[in-house]
């Protein structure tokens, strides 16, 4: 197998001065560095890249978590860290954890044994103390869309308002003329669902409007429960003349639901998503929704990673803790009127 050595012999020049044409850290003119190039054409050398990792400490590696990449508002915040880490050197590793704590556990535990250098987490559920571990341990972490609100100004995280977001669809299928909203509501253990509720209840009060228990479509046995919720909340005496739903794919469900119930959307019910994902638009109606800058949240956690890796490198330790709330759009579609 050839090494550096070898290219130096071929080359006329030391190992060193190799190193240093291949680092790009220090000058070398012109015709040596163009004569240790030939040499590496010749010998067809590949740096050691495990051995430039141990002697640098880090591998230009970061491992990115998430639920499900099936999951659809994944794949946009997968290319959004992929492009940020590819134009500053760095691979991304993508694990999936099926929403399965161990799962979890087991993929944070290899990577830590791989010269991985930080953890972009998308797939935190609950406590997951073993998550919030990492940054005690010194691995640089960012939390993405998923976390608690004891987690804020304690690690690293990127998210929306999701209180505020769901307060101002609310509003808008009020200032629309809408009085019985109902809601899809996500996933309790999930602080971001909690705040959608939390913001969806607030924009009820402050309309003049009854909270209703009745119109709460409480998340039963995975998306698909949506069906039978939306058939059964349209069944009341009073149905509901819109349905906020906290997530697009809720939406999806919802939508399928009615037109199976030939209900009209939007002449008897108007439906407004979360997410803005790309069969928002392609599905019919076209779904209203509130988008997520769903791409800047991962470039925002990719950016912020890479800081801090940087960080402690120069300095020994982990920078403090960032919160970054990114805005969120309101797409009208014709799901509403």
């Amino acid at each position: 197998m050839t090494n550096i050595k070898h290219v130096a012999t071929l080359a006329g020049v030391s190992a060193s001065t190799v190193s240093r044409v291949l680092n790009g850290k220090s000058y070398v003119n012109e015709t040596t560095r163009q004569k240790v190039m030939e040499a590496v054409q010749k010998t067809n050398y590949r740096p050691n890249v495990l051995a430039k990792s141990l002697k640098m400490g880090r591998s230009n590696t970061i491992c990115l978590m998430v639920p499900s990449i099936q999951n659809l508002i994944f794949p946009e915040i997968a290319r959004g860290v992929e492009d940020v880490a590819r134009r500053n050197g760095f691979t991304v590793v993508l694990c999936n954890t099926d929403e399965d704590a161990a799962v979890e556990k087991a993929y944070i535990d290899k990577m830590k044994t791989r010269w991985i250098d930080g953890f972009v987490v998308c797939s935190n559920i609950g406590e997951a103390d073993h998550i919030r571990a990492l940054r005690v341990e010194g691995f640089p972490l960012v939390l993405v869309n998923r976390f608690e609100e004891r987690d804020i100004n304690v690690l690293d995280t990127v998210a929306v308002d999701s209180f505020q977001a769901a307060y101002d669809a609310v509003q808008y299928l009020v200032r629309t003329g809408h009085r019985r909203i109902a809601l899809a509501y996500g996933r309790e253990e999930l602080y971001f669902y909690r705040e959608r509720y939390r913001g969806y209840c607030q924009a009820l009060s402050d309309a003049g409007l009854p909270y209703e228990e009745a119109l709460v479509m409480r998340e039963s046995s995975g998306v698909d429960s949506f069906y039978r919720l939306t058939q059964e909340v349209m069944r009341l005496p009073q149905p509901p003349d819109a349905i906020f739903t906290t997530s697009d794919p809720k939406a999806f469900v919802v939508m399928h639901a009615l037109h199976d119930m030939g209900v009209r959307i939007p002449e008897d019910v108007s439906v407004l998503g979360f997410d803005n994902v790309s069969l928002s638009s392609m599905v019919e109606p076209p779904l209203s929704t509130v988008a997520q800058p769903l791409y800047d949240m991962g470039a925002v956690a990719a950016k912020n990673l890479i800081h801090q890796i940087r960080y402690k490198e120069k300095n020994g330790e982990l920078p403090p803790p960032v919160r970054n709330v990114l805005g969120v759009d309101l797409i009208v579609r014709r799901s509403t009127r």
